[in-house]
């Protein structure tokens, strides 16, 4: 790996995740397969991941904060190959701008049945988005430490229905459901 990459990557963040065939073997309870993709990078003092808003006018679901990715399309060689093309497709994030660390522990969602299965991989700062004029309404850069200071166990209302959730908020910014639990398990591995 190299070094100029990595200067705020924990040196135990590649040995503290699954490996890419490890987390492709686990079944995840879920009707839809689907990878997705969690962008880091350095900017020499502390490590950033990259979001997407998605429109506040899609069918599932709208507004809110999520990694790139989507639904494992059939002719793919694997989930890895789903996340790479959707980040490619929703931000213009290149697959070959992308180095691969490992993988997170595959999570479903409650409310529309996929089961996700995140990759995380490292990017270089300071990329030119192309944005998805029919997914994402935005792309969101926020850093591990703000979103880890921005954690809480809150009460969301979901469908006329009050849940209380893990969430992360920065700013205006609340990411909660499954795309928190991917990241309490990034912030857990990274530790301190």
């Amino acid at each position: 790996m190299d070094p100029s990459r990595t200067a705020a990557l924990p040196d135990s963040l590649p040995g503290s995740l699954l490996s890419v065939a490890d987390a492709l073997a686990l079944e995840v309870p879920g009707g839809t397969k689907a990878g997705v993709l969690v962008p880091l990078y350095s900017d020499g003092a502390e490590l950033h991941a990259v979001f997407t808003k998605r429109r506040g006018d899609l069918r599932r679901h709208p507004g809110e904060i999520s990694f790139p990715g989507g639904r494992h399309d059939e002719g793919e060689p694997d989930l890895l190959a789903t996340a790479l093309r959707e980040a490619h497709e929703e931000i213009g994030l290149r697959p070959d701008a992308v180095q691969v660390l490992g993988a997170l522990q595959p999570t479903r969602t409650v409310a529309t049945g996929y089961a996700i299965y995140p990759f995380v991989g490292l990017i270089q700062p300071a990329q030119r988005w192309t944005l998805s004029p029919r997914e994402v309404a935005q792309v969101l850069e926020l850093s591990l430490r703000d979103l880890a200071r921005g954690y809480a166990r809150r009460r969301l209302i979901r469908h006329g229905i009050p849940i209380r959730t893990d969430t992360y908020r920065v700013a205006d910014h609340l990411i909660w459901g499954a795309t928190a639990r991917i990241l309490t398990d990034l912030l857990d591995r990274i530790g301190e």
